[in-house]
């Protein structure tokens, strides 16, 4: 498989029981449908996201891309909590794809931010 990005090929990297495929040269993730969301459940599995932000940069303008796994044009999509983090997704196979770094961000958000909701809501029933 290519990358849809850069056109350079994946390699495959395990982190607990998820195997995932990172970009050879610009470090974007490839995830096969659920496989995002059984990482954001691993502690310290940002670790597969191995690349720098400025990379991302360059791509992340690239939004017009095709599934590396059945060739159906992408969907650009935005993260719901998390504007700032785009990404692209197959309507057809479910897959999704992070520009180099995106994951990063998005997994220590999504914890910091259940941090938070919790604060909220426990300090919502103590106030009532």
């Amino acid at each position: 498989m290519q990358c849809p990005k850069c056109e350079s090929d994946f390699e495959q990297v395990t982190y607990g029981y998820v195997e995932v495929d990172r970009c050879s040269n610009c470090k974007g993730l490839w995830f096969d449908m659920l496989e995002k969301e059984d990482l954001l459940k691993l502690e310290g599995s940002e670790a597969v996201d191995v690349g720098p932000s400025q990379v991302s940069e360059e791509y992340n303008q690239k939004r017009d891309i095709d599934c590396p796994n059945c060739n159906q044009a992408m969907i650009p999509m935005v993260d719901k909590d998390q504007f700032h983090i785009k990404y692209e997704s197959c309507p057809s196979c479910y897959g999704v794809f992070f520009d180099a770094g995106e994951f990063r961000d998005l997994k220590e958000h999504t914890v910091a931010e259940r941090f938070n909701q919790m604060l909220k809501t426990l300090r919502g029933k103590l106030s009532n």
